[in-house]
């Protein structure tokens, strides 16, 4: 499907309201969902200690809690948005010695998670240094998270009489509490351009366990792909046949449509992720400001797919054409959905889904795709 998203005008369709596998490019969804939980790309996670109402303000408190809105960006060193940082916070709080230090994860159900294709295990907390080298379970994340937070109090003064690790904890309006010391992310801009341009999975299934999580327990895989869902939704994203399943495209069990995607992008085009839309979208677009569209692979530039170019640094080289697109592959499955500027001036939201035998050509499939967009950007 095509559509000229300064005019409106669909200018190509075939089959754009049949369910295809989609592989990555369920990561502009669940992308676009976590802008929609967080109100756009100023919005931010934030993690913060808090201890009993009724101690605030006590150098000798019971219980020091870690609690948070699963923020995958956190750190547990650094001078910001770390545990180092909330430790330093804490003791400048005047606490000196702690009873307890208990996580409050229960946010998120990680076992949900358990038979996911991607096979690694989620948590409410994932420091930023675990990407690399994850725990081995949901357990090993909280028994390590626990110890790393403990050693963070304790090296900013603040002694920790009880080590013992706790069950989960769910917040409760009956445990009323007070914080002591916060942190917030920046916005999620990077984030989200460090999972698109070159497809990271592990950092889509974290974006997605943000979206997942509820304070009342209920965060889960499946509640996630609803929420993500009913997101699109509200911005009057037709998503008749859609079925999400993971936040990275690794299932195939996911289900897009061309006309989804579509509808999706023409959002993002007109509001890059904000609340309000744009005055004038094509002038953002044409200034590289829109954060949604430059957080996506950019065809032709070469270099590393860590970079600009990401997953289509080597696509369309020498093409001359604006295209910032997000790709997709599995055996089988080749897609591509974004934008390309037509020979009328005209950003072009297009998406082109490609389901076939696990023995198809991929390489043969992106040519096709990549003629393909070459031909509307010069035809419109």
């Amino acid at each position: 499907m095509v559509q000229d998203l300064v005019t409106g005008e669909v200018r190509e369709s075939l089959n754009p309201h049949t369910p295809m596998i989609p592989a990555s490019t369920t990561k502009l969804v669940t992308a676009a969902a976590v802008l929609g939980d967080l109100g756009g790309m100023k919005g931010w996670w934030s993690t913060e200690l808090t201890v009993p109402a009724a101690e605030w303000g006590k150098a000798q408190v019971s219980a020091l809690t870690l609690r948070g809105s699963v923020d995958p960006t956190l750190s547990i060193t650094g001078s910001s948005n770390s545990l180092t940082e909330l430790a330093t916070e804490a003791a400048a709080s005047g606490i000196r010695e702690v009873g307890q230090v208990q996580l409050a994860d229960g946010i998120l159900d990680p076992v949900s998670w358990q038979d996911a294709v991607i096979e690694t295990p989620m948590a409410a907390f994932m420091p930023q240094e675990w990407l690399e080298r994850r725990p081995s379970s949901p357990a090993a994340f909280r028994t390590e998270l626990h110890t790393a937070l403990i050693r963070a109090l304790e090296d900013a003064g603040i002694r920790v009489t009880d080590p013992a690790l706790a069950a989960p904890i769910v917040p409760s309006a009956e445990s009323p509490a007070e914080g002591v010391a916060s942190t917030q992310s920046a916005g999620p801009a990077d984030m989200l351009a460090a999972t698109l341009r070159p497809s990271d999975n592990l950092r889509a299934e974290e974006l997605l366990a943000s979206v997942a999580a509820r304070p009342d327990g209920t965060g889960t895989l499946q509640t996630a792909g609803q929420r993500a869902a009913n997101i699109l939704r509200g911005w009057g994203v037709d998503t008749s046949g859609i079925e999400l399943h993971d936040g990275s495209g690794l299932s195939r069990d996911n289900r897009l449509t061309a006309r989804a995607l579509v509808d999706l992008l023409d959002v993002m085009y007109r509001t890059g992720g904000t609340r309000q839309p744009y005055p004038d979208p094509l002038a953002v677009f044409e200034k590289n400001a829109n954060p949604y569209a430059e957080a996506l692979a950019h065809a032709g530039v070469g270099g590393s797919k860590y970079g600009r170019g990401g997953t289509l640094n080597g696509r369309l080289v020498g093409s001359d054409l604006d295209v910032r697109a997000k790709t997709g592959t599995l055996p089988g499955v080749s897609s591509l959905a974004g934008y390309v500027v037509g020979q009328s001036g005209h950003p072009l939201a297009f998406a082109v889904l490609m389901n076939g035998p696990e023995t198809a050509p991929i390489l043969e499939l992106r040519a096709v795709q990549d003629d393909w967009v070459r031909a509307i950007a010069g035809q419109y």
